[in-house]
């Protein structure tokens, strides 16, 4: 789901005061950040051109359609950390039961009622899925279907974001992390979302409240 173009004009990044503690959240953040104002532009260059943006809040077809959507593990703590520490109410206790019950299936674990309580914290892939044109029909991956209507990736954003990312798998140096970027290695740890075990999660999840009650 992507906003209008007048909202991707003004991208914030998010932020939570456990940053101080958490080095990683940082760099998550600042890397969704930099992809983020990079869909913005590509956005707004695609309008000029003529093309309307497809995606709009209520469509949810990606998330039931695409299969296979990459994830990278500093992103899979990202999730479990806003999961597990900061989702609260009906829609937490709906969201542990769903991950808990979870097996292998092409539709997004997190995908409640047509929506994506995760949303501030979901991966690098779904905030590039862009489509312009009509809105897409229940079940197509326009990526197969009519791919000039999917925004192309924002490669140099996202190359900025595995740069900020690097850190935290043991890459510190800049010139270290420009090789590794170049190389691509951090596309070696990449996994799909919905081969992950996210019942571990949902256990995690049935713990923290446990503590939280007692």
């Amino acid at each position: 789901m992507k906003k209008s173009n007048k909202e991707v004009s003004k991208i914030k990044r998010l932020s939570f005061p456990e940053e101080k503690k958490l080095p990683w959240l940082s760099m998550l953040l600042d890397a969704y950040y930099i992809v983020d104002k990079g869909i913005a532009k590509a956005i707004e260059t695609e309008e000029k051109n003529g093309k309307v943006l497809a995606c709009a809040q209520g469509c949810s077809n990606c998330c039931r359609t695409l299969r296979d959507i990459p994830i990278y593990p500093l992103e899979l703590m990202g999730i479990s950390w806003y999961v597990a520490g900061k989702m609260t109410g009906d829609l937490r206790d709906i969201l542990k039961k769903q991950l808990k019950e979870y097996t292998r299936s092409d539709q997004c674990p997190f995908l409640i009622n047509g929506a994506c309580p995760i949303h501030p914290m979901r991966p690098m892939a779904c905030r590039q899925f862009t489509v312009f044109g009509k809105q897409c029909e229940e079940g197509e991956d326009p990526y197969y279907t009519r791919n000039k209507d999917v925004l192309p990736p924002v490669k140099k954003y996202v190359d900025q974001a595995f740069f900020v990312m690097l850190p935290f798998h043991g890459v510190e140096k800049d010139t270290e992390r420009i090789r590794a970027v170049e190389r691509g290695d951090i596309n070696r740890t990449v996994r799909v979302l919905q081969e992950c075990n996210w019942k571990l999660l949902g256990e995690r999840m049935e713990k923290v409240d446990k503590i939280t009650i007692v």
